[in-house]
């Protein structure tokens, strides 16, 4: 992340019609940046900064959590930690670009201060959270360039982090991953075109360092070394630099046999106005290396992203905002205060995170869903508003009818109900799920959904 971004060069948003929907960006419901993958469990999960729907500027206070398994459909958890975390914090506008990396069973969220304030770390049993912080002060504080920590944790388990803009830091954790040893050390030679946002991982004995490339605009650059420690070696631009990435921070890992890099840009901004806000999304892509460790060039994120590694089981409950596209929806979260507690996740089992904002024509979709040899009926959780009607279709907007779901109109605002309604027998297989919305305005709230056999 950068604090010293000018004005941008305006360029016109084009209206992505149907036929290209795509993963690009891949979260709609809210502005997401500064991606920051991590593998656990067979399950991607994807933290983010957040940039708040109303910022002129950088207007960020709390950091999201995504999962996904198959790479193209993407569930929301909410916030999964905030300013709010560290008491020694002095404001609630600077959340700024985070990893987590798991140890021992214990996940750290590795968190940097903007302005001088320093690096925090919060400590977790689980990836979802609760997040703690617990040495109750800054891990690193050195100055106004402790900012976009990254972790690796090389193969003789000693673990480094890695900051800084304009210049390359790191140090060595100890094991407790909240404590250090030895001096911080500059990199004695900054890697060509580096501004910010450094990423380590290691592949095949080859260090990797990936950073936000040039500036302005800002790429996806790397540079290769032989050591943990540098030097690093130049190699050229993951994602070219663009007018509609601006700033940008990657991300990079492998999941079941392929490689993926994370970024940023402004594309769903664009597609609604031309002028330039600190606004921006997550994007993602496949990413390939050469038989020689180098990594193959992108021009930009490809119209189509990446294939879906796995189905979608639908007789599962699914929540309302996993999704591969949206239009129109956003989603919200709300304490319900009766229910148990969920102490691996931090939350209460009848907490809500759902989707709102519901209107005439806006629509989710839910890629390779597995229907298998047909299923007999679908029930959704929604909370009336208005009422409307849920058209569900197959493979494309104005697909095949899969089943209707009538919500009457009995306004009960927060009280949740199961609604059901028949299945188009002849849908079998996997198919791409619409879920249209049909009505008035402010139709409902949308919990999950779930299909069910005989």
């Amino acid at each position: 992340m950068k604090n010293r971004i000018k004005i941008a060069a305006i360029i016109g948003g084009l209206v992505m019609t149907f036929s290209s929907i795509a993963q690009k960006p891949i979260i709609q419901t809210k502005y997401t940046a500064d991606p920051a993958p991590m593998v656990y469990n067979d399950t991607v999960f994807l933290y983010t900064s957040h940039d708040e729907d109303d910022a002129m500027g950088f207007k960020m206070h709390d950091w999201l959590l995504y999962t996904s398994v198959d790479m193209v459909n993407w569930t929301e958890h909410g916030a999964v930690a905030s300013l709010k975390n560290f008491d020694w914090v002095p404001y609630d506008n600077g959340a700024w670009a985070v990893q987590c990396i798991e140890r021992n069973g214990k996940f750290y969220l590795y968190c940097p201060m903007p302005g001088g304030v320093g690096i925090g770390v919060l400590v977790a049993d689980s990836p979802y959270g609760p997040f703690k912080d617990p040495i109750g002060k800054p891990l690193i504080h050195q100055g106004n360039h402790d900012i976009d920590p990254t972790i690796l944790i090389d193969d003789d388990g000693q673990a480094y982090m890695y900051w800084g803009n304009p210049k390359v830091y790191y140090v060595k954790l100890n094991e407790d991953m909240i404590s250090y040893s030895g001096q911080i050390i500059e990199e004695a030679t900054t890697p060509k075109n580096y501004q910010e946002g450094p990423w380590v991982w290691k592949r095949d004995n080859h260090y990797y360092l990936a950073y936000a490339s040039t500036c302005c605009p800002e790429g996806i650059g790397y540079a290769m070394s032989d050591s943990p420690t540098g030097p690093w070696e130049y190699k050229g631009m993951i994602v070219d630099a663009s007018e509609k990435s601006r700033g940008n921070h990657p991300g990079i890992i492998e999941f079941k046999g392929k490689s993926y890099c994370f970024g940023h840009s402004y594309d769903l901004l664009k597609r609604t106005t031309p002028k330039f806000y600190e606004r921006r999304s997550v994007d993602m892509d496949l990413m390939e290396y050469n038989a020689d460790g180098t990594i193959k060039n992108r021009h930009y994120w490809s119209v189509e992203g990446p294939e879906q590694v796995q189905t979608l089981n639908p007789f599962n409950r699914v929540e309302a905002e996993t999704m591969a596209w949206s239009e129109g929806v956003k989603t919200r979260f709300e304490t319900e205060w009766e229910g148990d507690f969920d102490w691996a996740r931090g939350k209460r089992i009848d907490d809500h995170l759902f989707v709102t904002a519901i209107n005439h024509g806006d629509y989710i979709k839910v890629s390779g869903v597995d229907f298998s040899d047909g299923a007999e009926w679908v029930e959704v959780s929604v909370s009336p508003v208005y009422g409307g009607i849920i058209e569900i279709r197959a493979d494309k907007i104005d697909g095949p009818i899969i089943a209707t779901v009538d919500i009457n109109t009995a306004r009960e605002e927060g009280i949740w109900k199961l609604f059901t309604a028949p299945v188009n027998k002849n849908i079998k297989g996997v198919h791409d799920m619409y879920f249209v919305f049909k009505g008035e305005k402010d139709l409902f709230y949308f919990d999950w959904w779930k299909l069910n056999a005989k």
